[in-house]
């Protein structure tokens, strides 16, 4: 009897599988994107709730990341939880927990694998290997990053098939596939080990988990197994909606990220066939992630851990595929920040249902708190969506996103752009034209009701 009573303890608190995947926007057959193959996503789906209106904080990978990890918002570059670091460093005032160690803090094993923070792994040095500058301090019992062939957590980062660093960006191909199995590319080192700690945690383990598993593709450069780029052999692409360059001022760049690589001379704003040629390979990249998730799902169900464990899968931005003539992330139009979320918790009623509520990514720390039975800290700055995972009728509140120069706000039916020297882009979502025409001169209330919004909240 009293083995049972402790058995019942140790098992009441469900664990936590956070599943990021790197520059995934929803590019998704079960966020709309009928051509797109992604049967393990698109289940796990079917088991939670799909958040079609979730935006990023930013539309960078390391400053959307801190948003995730820490639940507040931070500086706007790569660097936002390096700098977090040192001041933990320095001692001379009290840092907020980060949401695993909140987690750990109160009885959960939190372990990391592959890119969760904005380094794979976790750490900072020459080649993101040195152990004494710890990206996160505290954070997890275990942060880990197999780096297989790839040397090091920077050379796996960037890494194409069998071993491939990225040593000049001009000389590396923006995209690639090669004949092989899952291991020929980073991610297959990844869920590995990602399944080795699954096992671990569900047999070794007396705590309940937090894993948290960072899946790098699709991220450039595009490299993919041949088998998942097959697939879109033939396949008809969808037009590219409003493909044209802004015209006036917006926070529109030059795809610097995309061109460093090796296009072949190609631009992709002009060379249809190199535009579909693009986008096949990032498609490839979506289902090869698709199938390292899976893997990860199929090892959580077989163990039987699944039924006491809350999964989410979180795109950490977006990514522009040639909307608005731009090839990447780093704008604040919707493309940038528009990411999937799905949200599975045992016992929940409405499996499968679709929610347009507008949520961001910092409601992720309130919500696992709220699902878990752990008090929300008051320093979270977004709100618990367990109201909307029980009710997916309920409505969604403002998203907010931010980078360097610019913020915005978006609401169900509008995205303004606030630039730092007060230019204003204003785009109305309820009309064809959306985020083509810049209205804020027709809507000067409108306007400034927003700007009191994004600078109160970010202030």
């Amino acid at each position: 009897m009293i083995a049972n009573c402790q058995k019942t303890q140790v098992t009441q608190k469900p664990n936590i599988l956070l599943i990021c995947v790197d520059d995934l926007r929803p590019e998704l057959k079960s966020f709309g994107a009928d051509y797109i193959s992604s049967p393990n996503i698109d289940h796990l789906a079917t088991e939670g709730i799909k958040f079609q209106k979730h935006f990023a904080n930013a539309p960078s990978c390391g400053p959307s990341r801190y948003t995730l990890l820490t639940g507040q918002y931070g500086t706007a570059g790569n660097n936002a939880l390096f700098l977090r670091a040192n001041k933990i460093k320095e001692g001379t005032k009290i840092i907020n927990q980060s949401m695993p160690e909140w987690f750990k803090t109160h009885g959960y094993t939190t372990v990391s694998v592959g890119k969760v923070s904005h380094h794979p792994g976790g750490r900072g040095g020459k080649d993101w290997n040195d152990s004494t500058k710890i990206e996160m301090p505290n954070a997890w019992d275990r942060h880990l990053m197999p780096v297989a062939e790839w040397e090091h957590p920077r050379g796996i980062m960037h890494g194409l098939a069998n071993g491939e660093i990225r040593l000049k960006s001009s000389d590396m191909n923006v995209f690639q596939t090669v004949k092989g199995t899952d291991n020929i590319y980073p991610d297959g080192a990844i869920t590995e080990e990602a399944l080795k700690q699954l096992k671990e945690l569900t047999t070794i383990n007396k705590n309940p988990f937090f894993l948290a598993v960072g899946i790098i593709k699709p991220h450039l450069p595009f490299g993919a197994p041949k088998s998942y780029f097959d697939q879109y052999e033939g396949v008809q692409l969808p037009s590219i909606e409003h493909p044209g360059k802004p015209e006036g001022r917006s926070t529109w760049h030059g795809s610097s990220e995309f061109k460093q690589y090796n296009r072949w001379g190609k631009n992709a704003n002009i060379d249809t066939v190199f535009a579909d040629e693009v986008r096949r390979h990032y498609a490839a990249c979506v289902s090869y992630a698709d199938a390292q998730a899976g893997k990860i799902l199929a090892e959580l169900k077989r163990t039987g851990a699944d039924a006491n464990t809350i999964v989410v899968l979180w795109g950490d931005h977006g990514w522009h595929l040639g909307e608005h003539a731009i090839w990447g992330k780093h704008s604040l139009f919707e493309e940038s920040l528009h990411s999937p979320l799905i949200i599975h918790y045992p016992g929940m009623k409405h499996k499968g249902a679709n929610t347009d509520a507008i949520v961001e990514t910092l409601d992720i720390f309130p919500t696992l708190c709220d699902l878990t039975g752990i008090e929300i800290p008051k320093y979270a700055q977004g709100v618990s969506l367990k109201g909307i995972l029980v009710d997916p009728e309920i409505p969604g509140h403002t998203a907010f996103a931010y980078k360097k120069g610019a913020s915005t706000i978006r609401t169900s039916t509008h995205r303004m752009i606030l630039h730092q020297d007060g230019f204003v882009e204003l785009y109305d979502h309820t009309t064809a034209e959306k985020e083509t025409k810049n209205v804020a001169v027709k809507y000067p209330k409108l306007v400034e009701e927003l700007k009191n919004a994004l600078n109160t909240r970010l202030n």
